[in-house]
């Protein structure tokens, strides 16, 4: 079996554009990949609000183990969004190391304080210095080269808030220079968003943050391949949807005790389609062919 780590570097060197939806979960992996992703995104966001934890309160653990559990239903590569490495240079390389251990083919780590304060979600960044950047990078792409080469390293740099988009785009090439695969930076005008994969020297995902209230723009995929982008995270999709239109079921079931949202027809075929996501079939069979195959011959000699 080709490693998902392999598939994930065949499609960065082939300039495949990398499609990447958020998802916290194993079922919403599964679902990604039925579609046709060839690639699925685990996000300290959507990690954060499933888990009512919040991104900056997550372990290591808490956060590989969400993407580890995706990881492992799907063939399609998990790239996992990796913090600040979860600390220094030297914390960085384990959180690589753990990260090729369970499965997972890439990650993004950024330029950001560590441990990451709260007001980030308030879109205040606090960048560390770019050197300490700079090493914390190199040493997540050295231990990449000791585990497993195919792993993915981005390096994100959350500057473009505070230091400017200068800044952002010169601590990029700065990672490129230290073995980093990809980069990504958050542009903040359509201006700065077309000028992105001109003046990176790597091949740069864009970051869809819907709902966002700072003023980001928005994209489809083919706009942002069209700009030169390689691949696009869609960061907020699946807590976003899942929050939204449950928070509608809930609500519809509590005040009338019933809830219309799905017909009964629609609910048999979605029922049975989420059996068939996670492989009940294939169970039946197995219990067809030993345990069930065991009862009925029990039933039989009874019955004599």
């Amino acid at each position: 079996m080709i490693r998902t780590t392999t598939k994930l570097r065949a499609l960065v060197k082939a300039g495949k554009f990398l499609e990447l939806p958020s998802a916290y979960d194993p079922i919403t992996a599964k679902l990604a990949e039925s579609v046709g992703f060839k690639t699925v995104y685990n996000g300290g966001f959507v990690t954060g609000g499933s888990t009512t934890i919040s991104e900056p309160l997550l372990t290591m653990n808490e956060q590989i183990n969400v993407a580890a559990g995706m990881a492992n239903a799907v063939n399609i590569p998990v790239i996992m969004d990796a913090g600040a490495g979860w600390g220094e240079p030297l914390h960085t390389m384990r959180t690589v190391r753990e990260c090729i251990r369970a499965g997972i083919a890439g990650v993004h780590i950024e330029d950001q304080l560590f441990p990451k304060r709260a007001h980030y979600h308030n879109y205040v960044a606090h960048n560390i210095p770019i050197n300490e950047f700079r090493d914390k990078i190199r040493m997540a792409c050295e231990q990449r080269d000791q585990s497993d080469r195919d792993f993915v390293i981005i390096a994100r740099s959350d500057a473009c808030r505070e230091q400017g988009f200068g800044e952002a785009v010169k601590r990029v090439n700065l990672a490129r220079d230290q073995g980093a695969d990809m980069g990504l930076i958050f542009p903040r005008t359509p201006e700065e968003t077309r000028k992105t994969p001109k003046q990176c020297k790597l091949p740069m995902v864009y970051v869809q943050s819907r709902g966002n209230r700072d003023g980001r723009p928005l994209y489809s995929f083919k706009q942002l391949e069209d700009m030169g982008y390689a691949g696009c995270i869609d960061a907020i999709l699946a807590v976003g949807v899942q929050f939204h239109f449950m928070r509608k079921a809930m609500a519809e079931l509590k005040k009338t005790g019933d809830y219309t949202g799905i017909t009964e027809k629609e609910f048999v075929t979605a029922r049975k389609q989420v059996e068939d996501l996670i492989g009940l079939e294939d169970y039946y069979r197995i219990e067809r062919e030993t345990v069930e195959k065991m009862d009925q011959k029990t039933k039989k000699s009874k019955k004599r």
